[in-house]
């Protein structure tokens, strides 16, 4: 038996700079809790099991404000508080996009 195993040492620890064009939108499978009024509209609220406000996220595991073609949020200008702290390549960024691409 044999273990087909994916080589992502060269795309894990690349230098690209990472902008809205070349982002994954990694950070956009994390459950995003809602703890300040920015304005996210309804339908794109849910409840977890604890009773707390996150984003919504689809049946795929993505947020449901994120456009699945472009990977940018349909909601930029009201997005939660806890987006808007998650800086663009970031340590943060940078472990989401690490994991992503190891999973993929």
């Amino acid at each position: 038996m044999s273990i087909k195993i994916k080589d992502v040492t060269e795309v894990v620890n690349s230098k690209v700079e990472i902008t809205c064009a070349n982002c994954h939108a990694s950070c956009c499978h994390y459950e995003v809790t809602i703890i300040s009024d920015t304005g996210v509209p309804a339908r794109h609220i849910s409840e977890n099991e604890w009773g707390v406000e996150v984003m919504l996220r689809l049946e795929d595991g993505w947020c449901s404000a994120l456009d699945r073609d472009t990977k940018m949020c349909t909601i930029y200008d009201k997005r939660p508080w806890v987006c808007r702290e998650f800086e663009m390549a970031s340590y943060d960024c940078e472990n989401a996009r690490k994991t992503y691409m190891r999973a993929e």
